[in-house]
């Protein structure tokens, strides 16, 4: 076997293998738009890469058919390769969004690493108490009516830390879906902006614009739009329409 038949065997092993963590990465913890908005593209372009490029290189450079220590060096290749995907997986783990959380008259992308242990050790509630594993949740939070809390709060939002990242304050989304819902605002403001993705959606699922109010929802990197059902409030679907 020539070197570039094994680098190239490599490099399909290391898309398949790297591939099928991206599949997994976008339909379980950045499904779309949240992939667009949390700035994925960026942790897919490191994950790919350090794990597809470099080991089929080396292969190319160390293969030589016959050679004693080949097995030992390939082996190496693949722990230190693997190793680098484990490294890049965690990058990615620790990096996903977990909540799409309500406060007072928008939606924040919370992702897990704005979470600190000291303030998950603090949460009360039992379903707030560890992060989620699987696609990020719709939740809320509610503020502190304790004075000396609220102005520790606001201290900490001037210095970059708000209401959403403290998890001890999160409560379901029912509970304030009717103060979502009040501050909702209606869609056709959206069509001046992008009306053919408004319109998709809305065709798509047969709905009108009296059916369907939004919220901004504030992101790392691309900020959107939450559709809401006028009557309900329940989220319907997420959008990458600029809600300034």
């Amino acid at each position: 076997m020539s070197r570039w038949k094994a680098s190239g065997i490599h490099l399909l092993l290391s898309v398949a293998i790297v591939g099928a963590v991206v599949l997994f990465m976008l339909t379980v913890w950045y499904p779309w738009p949240l992939f667009a908005a949390a700035g994925g593209s960026h942790l897919i372009f490191i994950l790919a890469s350090v794990d597809v490029t470099i080991g089929p290189l080396i292969t190319l450079i160390i293969f030589k058919s016959g050679k004693k220590s080949l097995k030992f060096d390939l082996s190496v290749i693949a722990l230190l390769q693997f190793a680098a995907l484990c490294y890049g997986v965690q990058v990615v783990y620790h990096a996903r969004p977990i909540y799409m959380v309500f406060t007072i008259d928008r939606f924040d992308l919370v992702m897990a690493r704005d979470i600190d242990p000291k303030d998950l050790a603090a949460v009360k509630r039992a379903q707030f108490r560890h992060l989620p594993l699987g696609r990020p949740r719709f939740i809320a939070a509610e503020g502190p009516t304790d004075a000396n809390l609220q102005n520790q709060l606001l201290s900490s939002a001037l210095s970059g830390k708000d209401l959403q990242m403290f998890p001890q304050y999160y409560v379901d989304y029912s509970q304030l879906a009717t103060k979502a819902l009040a501050k909702a605002r209606p869609v056709a403001i959206l069509r001046e902006r992008d009306a053919a993705t408004l319109d998709a959606f809305l065709q798509g699922h047969k709905l009108t614009d009296d059916a369907v109010r939004f919220l901004p929802l504030r992101a790392p990197k691309r900020d959107g739009v939450v559709l809401l059902d006028a009557k309900t409030a329940a989220p319907l679907q997420t959008l990458l329409i600029n809600p300034w």
